[in-house]
């Protein structure tokens, strides 16, 4: 779903109110990141110029922060994301191959989002459920002792 100009121009002003409220507090620089991915679900290269501009440092450490921080995403999300975890037991278990179903369905690579915006994959590591490996969530559900062949009913309920 892509914002109209008005809600791009709101979440603007919202952002440079907070960060007017913030940029004399100590350490401001994590908290408006934060918040401007909140806004806008991702920090932009023009996003970032505006909080680089706003605190009076340079984008690249801006950048830095964004790009250290996994946390933090450069590009726009889908409205579903679908993480596999390749951490050691769902990798032992088979997640590979789940991930590559979720590839082949969904037909964008890992680290992409569908032309559609609906969907972006991730692998991750461990998400701390390491008993129903492999383990696949999407937008926090988890769904647990995958095989490739049940990827595809999962996805199902979110097209």
């Amino acid at each position: 779903m892509s914002l109209t100009k008005e809600q791009i121009d709101q979440k603007t002003e919202d952002l440079k109110a907070f960060i007017a409220e913030h940029k004399d507090t100590k350490g401001p620089l994590m908290p408006i990141m934060q918040y401007a991915q909140g806004l806008f679900g991702y920090l932009s290269l023009e996003i970032q110029g505006l909080i680089a501009d706003s605190l009076d440092i340079p984008l690249t450490e801006v950048y830095g922060v964004a790009t250290f921080y996994s946390q933090f995403s450069l590009q726009p999300k889908g409205e579903y994301v679908v993480s596999v975890c390749t951490g050691t037991a769902c990798y032992v278990k088979g997640a590979q191959a789940v991930l590559d179903k979720v590839v082949e369905i969904l037909g964008v690579d890992v680290g992409g989002t569908t032309p559609d915006g609906r969907f972006t994959i991730q692998d991750t590591r461990c998400l701390g459920c390491c008993g129903l490996a492999p383990v696949m969530t999407i937008n926090g559900e988890v769904y647990g002792r995958l095989t490739p062949a049940d990827v595809k009913g999962i996805l199902e309920k979110y097209m």
